[in-house]
């Protein structure tokens, strides 16, 4: 008992460090986090428009499939006015047209913008807001997800997605939202940069999926799988949506970095059903809620980057009890995956940073140079 008291303690005061940025920093013990499960404003109007002459699916239960085929049968002109009415809902929908999702998230993030401008008293978390969705804004960046709810839901496209022979999925850990999305642009701009360096006759798309409600800080919301669990269901059907409206012959490579490789491990069994993933990378990661890479699927190949000796991640203990912690190790041995290294990365944050061993492998793996992977 006396074991069990201690192991729990420990778990409480290491584990819940699984985040990144404000956590490596000593943040506060934040509030519990409350995760979005349900489908963005307007889908209950949009569900009840018959406008259309055919009946709009459900955006809480509808395939990408069943909705890739909606929009097959609607005018230019219908879209553009799904576009104008349900601006939450086309831009989240995933097996809508990518280029129409770009669109309707522009007339979102414009009308959140411009809500989040007019309030007279700002906090640093809107502030940050405004200041990403200002730079989203821009000419050139195309969202493919954004929802205000929590502390913002955004995913962002990097490269031509409907025609890229490789595609890469990045999945952030703790503290990750809209406010603190650049760090997520930039590891996915450093991937591109580098599978380009590696291949430069491949082309190449990447997404910085923030598209889930990430722990903040030093709570328990980190220890736990809660949040994992909320988000795996939406990153699964991101995948599905991938699979209809995109020309890859390959499926996504996911990146899974701290937090976000304990959703990867949650969102492994609904993702072989989604025909989805083929490599799955983890890189500062406090466990995935499985016992050993077998456990993710046989269509799964696991690559686990090995920790850098600065990474505080490697103070997490690698057990489970009571719900607290994510279980082993997937550097160890007897996990079974495919361990890479890492030589040059400083830091938690530092595996995607240019020059690095891990990032070179990264690159190789998306782009399916297994020979060129070193461990």
């Amino acid at each position: 008992m006396r074991f069990k008291r201690t192991l729990v303690a420990a778990l409480v005061s290491v584990t819940c460090l699984a985040g990144t940025g404000a956590a490596a920093a000593g943040a506060a013990v934040s509030d519990e986090q409350l995760a979005v499960t349900t489908p963005p404003a307007g889908s209950a109007a949009w569900v009840q428009d018959h406008s259309f002459g055919v009946r709009l699916p459900d955006p809480a239960t509808a395939s990408a499939t069943d909705v890739a085929t909606l929009f097959g049968g609607l005018s230019a002109a219908q879209q553009q006015r799904l576009v104008a009415a349900y601006p939450l809902v086309v831009g989240n929908l995933d097996g809508a047209p990518l280029a129409l999702r770009y669109q309707a998230n522009r007339v979102a993030m414009r009308a959140e913008l411009d809500s989040l401008t007019a309030q007279d008293v700002k906090d640093a978390t809107t502030t940050g807001q405004i200041a990403m969705l200002t730079q989203l804004l821009q000419p050139g960046h195309q969202v493919l997800a954004f929802d205000p709810r929590s502390r913002g839901l955004v995913a962002e496209v990097f490269g031509d997605l409907a025609t890229a022979e490789k595609v890469s999925v990045y999945v952030p850990g703790s503290d990750m939202d809209l406010s603190h999305f650049s760090q997520a642009e930039q590891a996915v701009q450093n991937l591109r940069s580098e599978e380009a360096r590696v291949s430069p006759g491949t082309t190449t798309a990447a997404i910085a999926w923030s598209d889930y409600v990430t722990p903040v800080g030093l709570g328990a919301d980190a220890a736990t799988s809660r949040l994992a669990e909320a988000g795996a269901p939406r990153l699964t059907r991101l995948l599905a949506g991938l699979a209809v409206t995109t020309e890859s012959s390959t499926p996504p490579s996911l990146f899974c970095h701290s937090y976000g490789s304990v959703l990867c491990g949650n969102a492994s069994p609904s993702i072989q059903s989604a025909d989805g993933v083929t490599d799955m990378v983890v890189l500062g990661s406090p466990g995935m809620d499985v016992d050993n890479a077998a456990a993710l699927g046989d269509g799964v190949r696991l690559w686990a980057t090995t920790r850098n000796p600065d990474d505080w991640i490697g103070n997490v203990p690698y057990v489970e009890v009571g719900g607290l912690g994510h279980g082993a190790d997937p550097t160890s041995a007897s996990f079974g995956s495919h361990v890479i290294a890492s030589t040059g990365a400083v830091g938690h944050e530092g595996y995607f940073t240019d020059g690095t061993t891990s990032l070179r492998n990264f690159a190789d793996i998306a782009l399916g140079d297994y020979g060129d992977v070193t461990g």
